[in-house]
């Protein structure tokens, strides 16, 4: 999308006089516009009910939520009836003519609650978000001036704090407060692009009102004592630094942190230059070189709107921490635990929000899914690689085995103060390698085990939940439905609240159904209550709450039958969550049709929309999904449920596959069960963004496959996987699942899929550095291809020999192997795969020295490559054509190559590959004589690398620091 076609600040004024249309703010104060006439919103409280739905916009609005924001916790008897006349006073606000009980066209009731049905062009919220999301697309994309003056524009939309106007304590609440750091994060986005590309006068204004309301926030104040530097202000970026300096000192006692104290010694040392000295050997050569620390990681799920009780329990985690607000001093651990449903994890991410500002250093999060009943646990050595690649180490970097990766991770916490949230662990040892080994970090862990080896050895806290008391589940009643519609039915509240045993999670099952239907009484819904039958066995024993299946069936009940069947079935996907395509393989049914069932079951609250389009659901009623898919629906049909959405991953992988990798050889896939689609992509970046949203799905489904006997789509989808791992680096995974594919195709007889498993497996372990494993599964593919009269898988796997000996430095050896698969090729009559043949060869000499000889294979790989259907391969070749010129003094041809590589890596949006070619065309400008130009490139190869690979990014920086 361009620039143009998004409404600027000025735009906006000229549609507000549009006749017919309404215009609503939000950054800043809550206004509202009619055919360009300014409206009064009303009361502050009225006026905060519409900053509300602003913030909402497009989405509905409970009353539970509504009634929360305006009164907190506690709502006057009147609330809901206040809300009900507030509506009314909107609507006719933006649409005068409408009758008194007309809902109209803008405010409509929807899903218990309310929407405001408006879009980027009415509410400047929206725009804003539309603005920023492109411009992280361009910038993605290897437009940083367009992404920063989108950036700009957006913030321009910015008229002061978000939702000025309503009352203090509204104003304070988070759902207001997060549209504030949704600011403070766009500022600091187009800061550093700003400092990188020489152009901090551009946002100095926006920046330093930024400051001015965080006065205590370090990054925003290190990008402005840069940002000032550039702008040829040393003396002023100075006094800044030293005004902030004494800001921690004497409101928080501490001393600034490392992002300002690299801003300094940057100024200090003259590494900023001004834009307005620049002399014309410095074209273009961006001013500052950003802070190089990676952004804090912020992985918390949201807060529970609506969360009630637990005052007692909540004071006894808030007590974990100092009461001075100073870095502990020490690692201090929380262990929740209690029964399945008893609101555990809800308590701690509750606790983890309420004290996530003393951790400036980030927070990191797991749903360990220790007791999910597909048994797809996922293990330490998982979590550690995610929360290392969390903390800024490309997955590529991390080394193998649990203890170097344990270590990796405790080196990275050091002197960090960070929040840690491990939940739903299986037990002590489940979550032992994730603990810090220095001060200054806080653990919470739940879990349905009490951890006793935690508490002994570690000196964990322990906090054990006990059930809601009838005080705290009629609270969390009232904060969902409203203290009317409560205080109306007292009996039949009591009778609710008794069936649902104290349970969060059946209070809330319950609460959905009554939101749902607001016109239905709460005595009928008892009745309801009264006459369902059962209990859950999987809980009963030692759960006190063995009776909740009563109110979970209450719940299923009353879905259509399609809903119904989709609740029941979804028991057999792996997890951790699902995208709607893949639900529709499940049942079978077309994705529209299928969307709708899925918001069914939001509604019914047996499922949760974890993210846009995914779509979770708590273990509990993963469980009884799972009894009702045994109860109602045959084996027969639970296992081509199964088999239809194994179909849709495996089908959707190849045809993502075949764009990401065109001329590596598939498999063939057998013909797909009815009722399963494969996702369609455009291109190879649609492609690479579906691998990198499913991956850990992948994982888990796999890993399914082999413990449900589907062995040949666990060889397959192993097979058509291994490029996706390979090339964004995650070689753990690329092992584990290579193994579970061999194991699987040895079980199913086929051999030409164990040759190329053994080919992958060869790969797998090359590139954690075990070469004789790596060589012993080269042999065995070999045998294999040949016994089989398989020429390709042949080529392939002496290409992949080739690749391996490399690796070791037997460059002669490698030689003979490329050589081996280029004959094999051509005598097929591959053209693609010739031109990996040929690229390889052309590296081997590279390496050798020969570049002469290299660049004549080069010419030819480049010649065999199809640049629009495989733009990795050209691009990848050309930037080793590049390579070759270089190192034989055709500067300005290595340049040409270089800058054609980078244009088709921006294309794919591979960050990593380009930031790998700026640092080498940074090398050949040097060459030239060219420092500007260097500076330039090696700038923009640090923008880049600062998040994806610190090591690599500690390498520019020390060629930046020779260079000057």
């Amino acid at each position: 999308m361009e620039a143009g076609n998004h409404l600027s600040r000025e735009a906006m004024a000229a549609h507000q006089g549009l006749p017919g249309t309404v215009r609503l703010t939000v950054l800043g104060p809550v206004r509202a516009w009619r055919d360009g006439i300014e409206l009064d919103p009303g009361p502050p409280q009225q006026r905060a009910m519409l900053g509300l739905l602003l913030v909402r916009a497009g989405r509905s609005v409970t009353l539970g939520e509504i009634v929360d924001v305006l009164w907190g916790k506690n709502p006057p008897a009147s609330a809901v009836n206040v809300v009900h006349r507030y509506v009314g006073m909107l609507r006719r606000l933006l649409e005068p003519a409408l009758a008194v009980r007309e809902e109209g066209r803008w405010l409509i009731r929807d899903s218990g609650g309310y929407r405001l049905d408006v879009g980027p062009d009415e509410v400047d919220l929206l725009s804003f978000r539309q603005l920023t999301e492109e411009a992280r697309r361009r910038q993605v994309g290897g437009e940083p001036g367009a992404a920063l003056k989108l950036l700009t524009e957006a913030l321009a939309l910015w008229r002061g704090p978000a939702a000025t106007g309503i009352p203090a304590e509204v104003r304070a609440h988070p759902v207001f407060t997060a549209l504030d750091r949704e600011q403070l994060t766009g500022v600091q986005e187009a800061a550093d692009l700003a400092l990188c590309q020489g152009a901090a006068d551009q946002v100095l204004g926006q920046l330093g009102e930024t400051a001015a309301r965080h006065p205590l926030d370090e990054p925003v104040q290190a990008r402005l004592v840069l940002a000032l530097a550039a702008a040829g202000r040393q003396a002023e970026a100075l006094e800044t630094w030293q005004a902030v300096r004494s800001r921690l000192a004497d409101e928080l006692g501490t001393d600034p942190g490392p992002e300002l104290r690299a801003a300094q010694r940057q100024i200090l040392s003259q590494q900023v230059t001004p834009a307005a000295v620049r002399t014309s050997s410095e074209r273009a050569a961006p001013a500052p070189e950003a802070p190089h620390t990676t952004a804090p990681p912020t992985q918390l799920p949201p807060d529970l709107a609506v969360f009630a009780g637990r005052r007692a329990d909540l004071a006894r985690g808030l007590a974990l921490l100092p009461e001075d607000g100073r870095s502990p001093k020490t690692v201090i651990i929380g262990a929740i635990s209690g029964m399945g449903g008893i609101g555990k994890s809800t308590l701690a991410v509750h606790l983890a929000h309420q004290i996530a500002h003393r951790f400036p250093d980030g927070q990191l999060y797991v749903n360990l899914r220790g007791f999910d009943p597909s048994g797809s646990v996922v293990d330490a050595g998982e979590a550690v690689r995610g929360f290392v690649q969390a903390l800024g180490v490309p997955p590529h970097r991390i080394p193998a085995g649990l203890d170097a990766q344990t270590a990796l991770y405790r080196s990275l916490l050091a002197d960090r103060r960070v929040l840690i949230v491990l939940d739903n662990a299986r037990d002590a040892e489940h979550v032992r390698p994730l603990l810090p080994g220095g001060p200054g970090c806080l653990v919470v862990i739940t879990s349905r085990d009490r951890l006793f080896g935690l508490i002994v050895a570690e000196g964990a806290h322990p906090l054990a939940l006990d059930l809601l008391s009838a005080d705290e589940a009629r609270e969390t009643l009232v904060r969902r439905l409203g203290a009317d519609r409560v205080a109306a039915a007292p009996q039949a509240v009591e009778e609710i609240i008794a069936k649902c045993a104290g349970l969060p999670l059946a209070l809330a099952v319950v609460a959905a159904r009554a939101t749902a239907h607001p016109r239905l009484p709460l005595t009928a819904i008892a009745g309801e209550l009264r006459v369902a039958d059962g209990s859950l066995d999987a809980f009963a024993g030692s759960d006190p709450a063995g009776d909740v299946r009563a109110v979970f069936s209450w719940s299923y009940r009353v879905l259509s039958p399609d809903a119904a069947r989709l609740f029941r079935l979804l028991a057999v996907h792996p997890g951790p969550d699902i995208a709607v395509p893949a639900a529709a393989g499940i049942v079978g049914m077309p994705a529209e049709q299928t969307r709708r069932l899925l918001t069914e079951l939001i509604g019914a609250h047996l499922l949760t929309e974890s993210s846009p389009g995914r779509y979770a659901c708590h273990d509990l009623l993963r469980a009884y999904a799972a009894e009702l898919a045994h109860a109602h629906d045959s084996e027969t049909e639970r296992r081509a449920a199964a088999h239809r959405v194994f179909d849709h991953y495996l089908r959707t992988a190849h045809a993502a596959g075949r764009l990401f990798s065109p001329y590596w050889r598939a498999t063939t896939l057998p013909a797909a069960q009815p009722g399963v689609a494969a996702e369609f992509f455009e291109d190879d970046r649609q492609a690479l963004a579906w691998f990198n949203r499913e991956h850990l799905v992948l994982m888990s489904v796999i890993d399914q496959t082999v413990r449900d006997g589907f062995d040949t789509h666990a060889w397959q989808l192993a097979w058509t996987l291994e490029r996706f791992f390979d090339r964004q680096g995650h070689w753990h995974d690329l092992l584990t699942v290579q193994r579970d594919g061999l194991a699987a195709a040895v079980r199913a007889g086929h051999r030409t899929a164990q040759a190329h498993l053994h080919r992958g497996l060869a790969r797998a372990s090359a590139r954690s550095g075990h070469y004789d494993d790596a060589n012993a599964h080269v042999r065995r593919a070999l045998r294999l291809f040949t016994e089989l009269g398989d020429r390709s898988g042949l080529a392939h796997t002496h290409r992949s020999h080739g690749w391996i000996l490399d690796q070791q430095g037997r460059y002669e050896e490698a030689l003979d192997e490329a050589g081996r698969a280029l004959d094999l090729y051509r005598a097929s009559g591959d053209r693609a795969a010739e031109g990996s043949a040929l690229h390889a060869l052309g590296w081997t000499h590279a390496l050798l020295g020969e570049h002469r000889h290299a660049t004549v294979y080069f010419e030819q790989a480049l010649a065999a490559t199809d640049k629009n259907r495989n733009r990795y391969g050209a691009g990848g070749t050309l930037d080793s054509l590049g390579y070759a010129h270089h190192h034989l003094g055709d500067h300005s041809q290595a340049i040409a190559c270089y800058e054609e590589a980078l244009r088709l890596y921006r294309d794919i949006g591979d960050r990593y590959q380009e930031a790998g070619t700026l640092k080498r065309l940074g090398e050949t400008y040097l060459a030239t004589g060219d420092r500007g130009t260097t500076r330039t490139v090696w700038h923009q190869a640090l923008a880049i690398l600062n998040a994806a690979d610190p090591l690599a990014a500690a390498e520019v920086r020390a060629k930046l620091r020779r260079l000057d």
